[in-house]
């Protein structure tokens, strides 16, 4: 595996890659788990070269502090890519993907004006910023992500489609551990304590889902009389039992708009997404209703 810790050399090991390869393209932050690693397994079955990018990105993150104690494990990393056939990684620096002050503004469709959107403030516009910067530097066929962060990759796929890039967005399933905690690089700063309660997060959606079914199932889907909005409250009243877990939001949206949604018939498929705080840590997590 090629590794470039610069844009300079990066640009030179690209120029060697035959013009007729499919580049597939895993962009991460690091602090890389099995869930990282399922989306560059993925890349090399359909694609002929294997491209990742580690940078940890300041302009997505609204808090000082949580990009200060963002997980950084490079020699672990590279180790893993490696192993999992990784062809080239490339290890930016701030100046290599921002050499003068970003100041693009985009246009997310409305996409965050919903769960994270509101809660970090400008973190898609930087997640739209430092995606865009990098397609424009790797230029690749292919770019690979996690479902995990369902509501970041349907804005993905927005700009990507409205910005016209070449690249065709491929959407990879949540990897968990085997008590269904969603992988994340955030789990490692866990207290061990934190680490036995989290799973009460899948549980409660996977309940959530079950109520879901059995209501939209129901006769004129109101025999159960429960909302999407009471199923919301139910959902944060599940996580919120465990003294360890404080549900910021849990909404159930339109999976395509990503509007909340108020009555089960508003659309033909739904989303429910929460973000939960173990202080100081903060979890993301998602699952299809319908």
């Amino acid at each position: 595996m090629t590794i470039c810790y610069n844009l300079a050399d990066f640009k030179q090991a690209l120029s060697l890659i035959p013009n007729s390869y499919k580049i597939g393209f895993v962009p991460t932050m690091g602090a890389l788990h099995h869930g990282h690693i399922s989306l560059a397994k993925r890349a090399k079955d359909s694609c002929n070269i294997v491209i990742v990018s580690i940078f940890v990105n300041p302009t997505q993150f609204n808090n000082p502090a949580d990009l200060a104690r963002y997980p950084r494990t490079l020699e672990d990393d590279c180790k893993k890519l490696e192993e999992a056939g990784v062809a080239l990684l490339f290890v930016p620096g701030v100046k290599d993907i921002y050499p003068q002050s970003d100041n693009r503004i985009f246009d997310l469709g409305g996409l965050d004006s919903t769960g994270e959107g509101p809660r970090r403030p400008g973190h898609f516009n930087g997640v739209a910023q430092v995606v865009t910067r990098l397609f424009d530097i790797v230029k690749p066929n292919y770019a690979f992500f996690g479902e995990k962060d369902f509501q970041q990759l349907s804005i993905i796929k927005h700009f990507t489609k409205e910005m016209q890039y070449p690249v065709e967005i491929i959407a990879c399933p949540t990897i968990r551990e085997s008590d269904g905690l969603a992988m994340s690089s955030r789990n490692t700063l866990l207290t061990k304590e934190q680490r036995e309660a989290a799973p009460e997060i899948y549980r409660a959606l996977v309940k959530a889902r079950e109520v879901a079914s059995a209501q939209i199932l129901s006769d004129n889907g109101n025999s159960l009389g429960i909302t999407p909005a009471m199923l919301s409250a139910m959902v944060a009243d599940e996580i919120n039992s465990n003294p360890l877990l404080e549900t910021e939001y849990a909404e159930i949206v339109n999976s395509l708009t990503l509007q909340i949604v108020t009555d089960w018939a508003d659309a033909e498929e739904l989303q429910l997404c929460v973000a939960v705080n173990a202080s100081p840590v903060r979890l993301i997590d998602n699952i299809k209703l319908k």
